[in-house]
């Protein structure tokens, strides 16, 4: 992370958090077993006869079901997902706030903060600079959450210190969800660039390996 900076993590389509996976099967009544690296659903709750065939099957983040005896297959797929994905939502709340919590941030709810079609959680995480030359000791780094997972984040001017414990959180963040963050300068950016006669480390827009 850099100062004035956005972020966005993208999460990646062939990752679905394993333990948001398996507590939507817990939440809907499902029985599952782990195969290798495939969640399989065995059982719908006594609802269907699958004759110890699976009903479904997660493999790489993609969700198949057994077509031969389900004929509502793609309604159950529905039905995961909107179990899913509001875990999901909350394992990357989680997910933010262990990581910067980890490195000196607390976290500050957004009673202000009412969820939208696109957004479903914001809030910040509070960082203290102990820099003898810094006047301000308090700054904040925002964080919104989509409803399927994306976090986004947004800050404006960070101390080194400050600084320097962001980008170790956000570091970790991106290892959790398995996909580089893409990085947006502010133009605020180039203008605390140019009065400090520092080097730009970001592009206008682009992707950190």
């Amino acid at each position: 992370m850099s100062r004035y900076e956005s972020s966005r993590f993208l999460k990646d389509p062939k990752v679905m958090n394993p333990e948001a996976l398996k507590r939507a099967c817990d939440t809907l009544g499902w029985t599952y077993k782990l195969q290798g690296e495939e969640l399989l659903v065995t059982d719908l709750g006594g609802k269907e006869n699958l004759h110890g065939e699976y009903a479904l099957k997660v493999s790489n983040g993609v969700v198949t079901y057994n077509s031969y005896y389900l004929k509502n297959g793609s309604e159950l797929v529905e039905e995961l997902k909107s179990v899913f994905y509001p875990l999901n939502v909350e394992y990357a709340r989680d997910s933010v706030i262990r990581s910067f919590s980890a490195n000196g941030f607390t976290y500050k709810k957004d009673y202000k903060f009412r969820p939208t079609e696109e957004v479903a959680d914001h809030f910040s995480m509070v960082g203290y600079t102990e820099l003898p030359g810094e006047t301000e000791k308090r700054y904040e780094v925002a964080f919104s959450i989509l409803k399927d997972g994306t976090v986004i984040t947004d800050s404006n001017y960070l101390p080194d210190d400050v600084n320097e414990k962001a980008h170790k959180s956000m570091d970790i963040l991106q290892e959790l969800f398995g996909r580089d963050r893409i990085m947006t300068k502010k133009p605020e950016y180039d203008i605390f660039i140019r009065e400090h006669g520092l080097t730009s480390s970001v592009n206008a827009k682009n992707t950190i390996k």
